[in-house]
């Protein structure tokens, strides 16, 4: 399948896990259970993968740690050797950070290793005006196809105007924008950025509100024009670390939320949606800890994986980085209150293959 194949897959809507980094107890890659972790992915039914995200520790790009290419070379390989005829469609998204003569090398590094876009965090931007954000966009974009990214403030992101998405969306190379403020008001200045553009047809939104994943996916955004069109905006896919675990089951609610934003669903699967949806976000809660601004959400991630045998701890590259006090302990809680959440069994099926 040609790039542009895939990019038209994209576009069309798919689940992407926000791919985690293994570690060892020593803190250093564990390139098996890394490798198992991708396989899980793709095995689950995965449309693609994000790696060198968030979810992944933006401290793989620290000198000393030196991690991003080993990571994205890693997860590229295991793609095309795991299951070869399901590769030539597999997305492969890249996290593309830093001012722009860094996010230039790592579109750079992405590309060379086939990967199809560059998810575009402006995190380390944090003055910079609407033009000057535009422009480091644009010099990502004259490499590898863009993905915007509204990551949210609470972990390293930055309030983006409308008007910087309006002018955003003039970038011809722009495929897909994840929205992930947290924030229903910024949600929708995404929304009408792309309705106002007339490019709906052709940029693709994808859901990162890891507290809202249904809701996004089975609303339709209706947008009045300036010009006075009506124009009807949908989430037709997510990228989303709450993505990177119980993914089995996480494909099935995609493809039940994509039937009932196509009207394949009466009133009472609609409701039978959103409770999954009001129960995933209680799970997310939990997991992302969002009591305490998020600040156990990777350790959180690690310890569902951990107790699924994907993983064999928590681990992450700061050792200071860890649950947070009762986070455990709500853990627990959703973990005994959700089962049909999860995906135990098809895990504990192919486990040992996956980690060969």
């Amino acid at each position: 399948m040609a790039p542009s194949d895939r990019l038209a897959r994209l576009r069309r809507g798919l689940v992407i896990p926000a791919h985690p980094l293994v570690l060892t107890a020593a803190r250093t890659l564990d390139a098996r259970r890394q490798r198992a972790l991708t396989r899980y992915y793709v095995d689950a039914g995965a449309g693609g993968i994000a790696v060198g995200v968030h979810t992944t520790q933006f401290g793989i790009r620290k000198p000393g740690v030196d991690l991003l290419r080993p990571v994205l070379e890693l997860a590229a390989e295991t793609v095309a050797e795991w299951r070869p005829t399901k590769a030539a469609g597999f997305v492969k998204v890249a996290g593309v950070v830093g001012p722009t003569r860094q996010a230039v090398h790592e579109a750079t590094v992405a590309r060379d290793l086939g990967y199809d876009a560059g998810l575009l965090s402006m995190g380390a931007l944090a003055s910079a005006t609407d033009a000057e954000l535009v422009s480091h966009a644009r010099a990502v974009a004259e490499v590898i196809p863009l993905m915007g990214f509204y990551l949210q403030p609470a972990v390293g992101g930055r309030r983006l105007s409308y008007r910087f998405w309006r002018r955003f969306m003039e970038i011809e190379q722009v495929v897909a924008i994840k929205v992930a403020p947290f924030n229903r008001y910024a949600t929708l200045d995404v929304v009408r950025a792309v309705a106002e553009s007339g490019r709906a047809g052709e940029v693709a939104l994808y859901t990162g509100n890891d507290d809202n994943i249904v809701g996004d996916l089975v609303t339709p955004f209706p947008v009045r024009t300036v010009g006075g069109r009506s124009v009807t905006i949908r989430m037709t896919g997510g990228l989303l670390g709450h993505w990177a675990f119980w993914t089995r089951e996480a494909v099935r609610m995609h493809a039940r939320a994509r039937g009932a934003a196509e009207r394949r669903s009466d009133a009472r699967g609609i409701t039978s949606l959103l409770r999954v949806g009001a129960e995933t976000t209680d799970a997310n809660a939990a997991v992302f800890d969002a009591a305490n601004a998020f600040r156990g959400c990777i350790p959180g991630i690690h310890e569902v994986l951990r107790r699924q045998g994907l993983l064999r701890g928590r681990w992450c590259l700061d050792p200071a980085e860890e649950l947070s006090p009762g986070q455990m302990r709500e853990i627990d809680r959703i973990w005994n209150a959700y089962p049909h959440l999860r995906d135990d069994d098809f895990i504990r099926e192919r486990l040992d293959g996956w980690l060969r």
